[in-house]
Parts: structure tokens; C-alpha cells; sequence
């Protein structure tokens, strides 16, 4: 294959960093995004690629037909943002007043689209068809990515490959994870409904400030000792909301937070013992309770096959200075859904730099890039795509 990878990514280096500044500054968020999709499809038709809008909702898919009796890879990218108030003092900076692309969907979008307009120039090349999936609405339950599978963005899709920027690794740093990659991120939220009454006759009460403390220390058992330490979870009390009043014991608390593990059989465990914490101050307390538990995505799991491809191409690029095998984590990450269906891999590219500040974490509001990462994006997503492209050829 006569592409030069390497060369490519930095021939559009300008036109990449142009794409993913008009994303940030006009952010939009999950299930509400309206602009940023019909940009995409302009630019997808303008550059000749074959457009589907309104995929799944507001998801586009653009789609490079060569010869469809051979295979075909899909490119993801997600471009919603996130309910944040960008802080950063940069010429880019979100124009949306509390809403900033704060997890680098921008940049996401802007590489696919850079992958696009690559491939589209070299198509006579292509040993095979590519499908580029750009996804609304990752932040938000249920995700873009089922609705979009649903509205048939996988026909015909035989392997699919994903990244993600990483703030916690170096520009010139790629990473990638074997297996299980990521966790299930359930939230739950718990009302505990007792009877009111004055602080000075809590006898008097049945309180559902006293259950509701009982509870969150009941909870974190469960995860120490319900389960075993060779498993992985994770539950976290965010939200505790009682009364008003200083001398006024309230009638319900609002208990919320978050369950994430990595299997199926240790969430179905802690949502039992859950439910058990919940009917034991039930018992002993004389609440009610009422439970909302929301299922969140399914782990990210990478076909091995598919991540030795991924890392064969970060050992050819030049620009790549550091391969990272990475542990999974119990973040969240829709790209799931897309990966029960079709072998595939979500891989990682730095763009840490702590001199252009650019080391702050994600789902922050000083949450940026060091844009040069982005080549490596562009050139590891292309050259999965070829890669696969040529290895299915053979």
C-alpha cells in the first residue's frame, strides 16, 4: 500500500486542528445535537462519500463503496459534549454558555473526518469498502451507539475500530487494552420515606436521615465483603439529600450513586445484596424505600486479533513514541454495543502536554488538548482500516 501514514497525518495536520476548533467551540450536548450533525454531513458529501442522516436519531453515516462483495471496516467517532462551563482562556473556547466539549469528542470527530477525506483521495487504492460511523449522545444513557445498530450502521460491517484521546498519557503515547476493557456504569437512586417530625422528639419519628446512614455504610460492605477481592466494583454514594431545617427531622432522604463492575455475574450479586441492604433498614429503621436502578452500557470488550492489528500499526508509525498495554478500568463507554455484534478495538492516543496545559482530567472545564496528538489518531485509524483492509484482501 502506497499510503504514507505518517505523511498523511501531517499533510491535514491544519485541516484536523481546524475541524476540532470549530467543534469545541460550538458544543452540543447528548440527544440535542443538531448543528454538529449536519456539518459532518456536508463535509462528508463535499468531500464524496455516500451520506445517511438522522441515524438512530441524530447519528451520520457516511459510507466508501468500493466493491461491496468485499469486506468492510467501520470507524467510530462520537461528537456530543457535555453540561460544563468551559473555563479555559483560549481563542477556541466554547461559545455555548455551560456546554464544552470536555472529553475530546471534538477531537474524535475532527480525526474521523480527517480519516475520510484521506481515504476518499487514495479510494482507488482500498482493498475493500469503509464505513465511518460518526455517534450522537455517548455521555448519556442509552446511547447513540444502540440506536444507531438498530437503525442498521452495521450492515455489512465485518470489524469496527474506535479511539479515544487520553489527557493521562504524553503526546506521542498510544495505548491499547486486551479483552475487557472497560466496566458497566449503573446509576441507582434511593428514596427512603419515613415520618417527619421536630429534631427535639425523634422517638417520635420514624427517621430516614438515621436508615439512610446506616444504608451507605451497608453498601460499601457489600462491596468489601459480599464479593470477592479478586473481583472488581465499585460503588459510590454521590448524592445524599435530606431536610431543610436545622430542627426539623425530614420525612425522605434521596440516596444516589453509582454500581460498576466488569461482569455480568458481580453486578447481578450486588444488586441482590442491594436490594437486601434496602429491605434490612426496611426492617430495622421502619422505612419504605423505593428503588430506580439504571443499567448502564456493557463492558468494552477488544477482540485480541483486532487490538495485535492496532498495536502492529502504532509499532509502524513514526510519530508513536510509546506503546502502552493498559489496565481496564470501570469508566463507562457505549463503543460496547458496537463490539457485541462485530470484532473490533478501542484504542488510546495521548494528548497530554503539562507546558500547554493540557494535563487537566476529562469531564473537567479546563479540559483541553495538545493538538498534535490528533496525528497519531489520524494515522493509527487509518492504518487499522487498511491494515484490515489488506489482511482480509489476502
Amino acid at each position: 500500500m502506497g499510503i504514507d501514514l505518517v505523511e498523511e497525518a501531517r499533510e491535514h495536520f491544519a485541516e484536523t486542528v481546524r475541524l476540532r476548533r470549530h467543534f469545541h467551540m460550538h458544543p452540543e450536548l447528548s440527544f440535542k445535537e443538531v448543528e454538529t450533525p449536519k456539518f459532518i454531513a456536508e463535509y462528508l458529501k463535499d468531500i464524496g462519500i455516500e451520506v445517511e442522516t438522522g441515524v438512530g436519531g441524530n447519528g451520520v453515516v457516511g459510507r466508501l463503496n468500493i466493491d461491496r462483495n468485499k469486506p468492510t471496516v467501520a470507524l467510530r467517532a462520537d461528537f456530543d459534549a457535555l453540561p460544563i462551563q468551559d473555563e479555559k482562556k483560549v481563542p477556541y473556547k466554547s461559545q455555548v454558555d455551560g456546554v464544552m466539549h470536555a472529553c475530546g469528542h471534538d477531537a474524535h470527530t475532527a480525526v474521523l473526518l480527517t480519516v475520510a477525506k484521506i481515504l476518499t483521495k487514495h479510494k482507488d487504492e482500498l482493498k475493500g469498502n469503509v464505513v465511518f460511523i460518526f455517534q450522537h449522545a455517548e455521555e448519556v444513557d442509552p446511547g447513540g451507539a444502540i440506536q444507531m445498530i438498530n437503525d442498521g450502521c452495521l450492515e455489512n460491517v465485518d470489524a469496527i475500530f474506535g479511539m479515544h484521546v487520553s489527557s493521562h498519557m504524553e503526546v506521542g503515547e498510544m495505548g491499547y487494552k486486551y479483552g475487557v476493557a472497560t466496566g458497566m456504569p449503573d446509576d441507582f437512586t434511593i428514596t427512603l420515606i419515613g415520618e417527619g417530625g421536630h429534631a427535639a422528639k425523634p422517638h417520635k419519628t420514624i427517621d430516614p436521615v438515621a436508615a439512610g446512614i446506616v444504608l451507605c455504610h451497608d453498601l460499601q460492605y457489600n462491596i468489601t465483603r459480599k464479593i470477592s477481592p479478586m473481583d472488581n466494583a465499585v460503588l459510590s454514594i454521590t448524592i445524599f439529600n435530606a431536610g431543610t431545617q436545622h430542627n426539623v427531622i425530614p420525612d425522605r432522604v434521596m440516596i444516589g450513586g453509582t454500581l460498576r463492575t466488569f461482569s455480568y455475574e458481580t453486578q447481578k450479586r450486588l444488586i441482590k445484596e442491594l436490594n437486601r441492604s434496602l429491605r434490612g433498614v426496611q426492617t430495622s429503621h421502619g422505612v419504605r424505600f423505593e428503588l430506580d436502578y439504571m443499567k448502564g452500557y456493557p463492558p468494552v470488550i477488544n477482540d485480541d486479533e483486532m487490538v495485535d492489528l492496532v498495536r502492529g500499526v502504532m509499532d509502524n508509525v513514526s510519530t508513536v513514541t510509546r506503546t502502552n498495554k493498559l489496565e481496564k478500568d470501570l469508566g463507562g463507554e457505549d463503543f460496547a454495543y458496537y463490539l457485541e455484534k462485530v470484532p473490533g478495538a478501542f484504542f488510546y492516543t495521548g494528548t497530554k502536554n503539562t507546558a500547554l496545559n493540557t494535563d487537566y482530567a476529562h469531564h473537567t472545564s479546563h479540559f483541553d488538548i495538545d493538538e498534535h496528538g490528533m496525528k497519531n489518531g489520524v494515522a493509527v485509524m487509518l492504518g487499522a482500516a487498511l491494515d484490515y483492509l489488506n489482511k482480509e484482501h489476502e
